[in-house]
């Protein structure tokens, strides 16, 4: 079967979306993304949505499911699937090849294996039980449903784990409920690896380069101007948590570079163990060490041709 999707993924501040943009640009192909935070409009600096870097050599390349929904929208992993492929069959069927890039390792993976993911209503009744509980309780009450939860980023929301017990309840009790039809993919996944001290160095460069940027006025115009909490701003992590706790006055400015340079390596480490999670479980990922393009370019070539 003829490779019909092409991946990069690695950890953040690995330069995959530079490189894979020139690969779609050389190849006539486009861009869909699979980061949690650029779907959202108004997250440019923190989620490094660099939209610059879409025009190379004075052609913009096409991207897809980046600024999509606003902040206060609750975007899952289902919609996510949902989305990509329907981006998936309107790029193919006009004879052009898709290339997925990002680090959100749920999202790569909820394509690559295909989760089988019910449609479910809402269900008023089982909500209005469960909105004067504690959150504890409904953890509690989400994990004895779903064990193997995937997204546990849905614990850190009330909307979000009210909703996942929904979806949970309503597969326990009448089975996987409506699913969504997947075409076969038949990928080139191709990892982007450097040194730990490499990545470490990239991610502190990327970081100062934010803040001199406008990272914190851009949160604090989402919370002034825009209207989002402080509580979801600490769902969206990283960058928007530690900005938010430096503007409500519990960090100095010191301490939340500091917290934030240790998280995002912390982050980066985790990305690096999903993707290789996702090795053992059966996804060929070719790995290119200390990545330059003319070895990802060459890589795909061979494949391809």
């Amino acid at each position: 079967m003829t490779v019909n999707l092409i991946v990069i993924l690695g950890p953040t501040a690995s330069g995959k979306t530079k490189m894979a943009v020139r690969l779609a640009k050389d190849l006539g192909a486009e861009i869909i993304s699979a980061d949690s935070r650029q779907v959202y409009r108004g997250m440019n600096i923190g989620t490094g949505k660099d939209i610059s870097d879409y025009v190379v050599e004075g052609v913009r390349v096409p991207c897809h499911l980046i600024d999509i929904v606003d902040p206060d929208y609750e975007f899952s992993v289902f919609e996510y699937q949902r989305r990509f492929f329907q981006c998936f069959f309107e790029i193919t069927a006009r004879d052009v090849l898709p290339v997925l890039v990002g680090g959100t390792g749920l999202y790569v993976d909820a394509v690559l294996k295909r989760y089988q993911m019910p449609v479910v209503p809402e269900d008023c009744s089982l909500r209005a039980e469960l909105v004067g509980e504690e959150t504890e309780i409904l953890i509690k009450r989400l994990l004895a449903l779903n064990p193997a939860l995937h997204n546990t980023t849905d614990l850190l929301d009330r909307r979000r784990l009210i909703r996942a017990i929904e979806i949970a309840e309503l597969s326990r009790t009448n089975g996987a409920g409506e699913q969504l039809t997947l075409p076969s993919l038949n990928p080139l996944v191709i990892g982007l690896h450097w040194d730990r001290d490499v990545i470490r160095r990239r991610i502190t460069s990327r970081l100062r380069e934010r803040l001199k940027a406008g990272m914190i006025e851009e949160v604090k115009n989402l919370h002034d101007k825009e209207g989002i909490s402080w509580e979801k701003m600490n769902y969206f992590g990283l960058e928007y948590r530690y900005i938010g706790l430096f503007l409500q006055g519990e960090l100095d400015y010191q301490e939340m570079f500091r917290q934030l340079e240790i998280r995002i390596h912390q982050f980066a480490k985790r990305q690096e163990t999903w993707f290789r999670r996702m090795e053992r479980q059966g996804v060929l990922i070719h790995w290119l060490d200390n990545p330059e393009y003319g070895k990802l370019k060459r890589l795909v070539e061979g494949v391809l041709s």
